[in-house]
């Protein structure tokens, strides 16, 4: 039996400030989630200015990352590429860019997922907080 690596508490704590510390840092009003490898929400967190619907659109990303175990703008691509039909994948919903698997030691973690900037920026805040954990 393989042993995996879990986020902990203390994990998620670390992730959300350095992301919080990156979106301030470029006056970017986003929501902020961070989910485990079955994308359950641990953390939410919308900061001031944020519009409403990002408190949704984030999680959804972060979800759809790590039930994928891939960047969400991976099926952001396969849809802008033409394959429309894979808008009706069941329970991915978050097919924009702005969600990022936590990976360790090649196994899948957890996500964080950011909505309210331009989606490069959103994956921009997800990995500054996911490299404050040193992965």
């Amino acid at each position: 039996m393989k042993t995996k690596a879990v986020l902990e508490f203390a994990d998620v704590k670390v992730i959300a400030a350095a992301a919080e510390a990156e979106a301030v840092k470029n006056n970017w009003a986003v929501t902020i989630a961070i989910v485990d490898d079955g994308g359950h929400l641990l953390h939410l967190q919308r900061l001031d200015g944020a519009a409403p619907a990002s408190a949704h659109i984030a999680p959804a990303k972060a979800n759809t990352a790590a039930l994928g175990r891939r960047e969400s703008k991976v099926y952001e691509d396969i849809i802008n590429g033409g394959r429309v039909s894979f808008l009706s994948a069941p329970a991915i919903a978050g097919m924009l860019e702005g969600g990022v698997p936590v990976v360790k030691d090649g196994q899948c973690i957890g996500a964080v997922g950011v909505s309210g900037v331009k989606s490069n920026e959103d994956a921009q805040i997800a990995r500054a907080g996911i490299a404050a954990i040193g992965l």
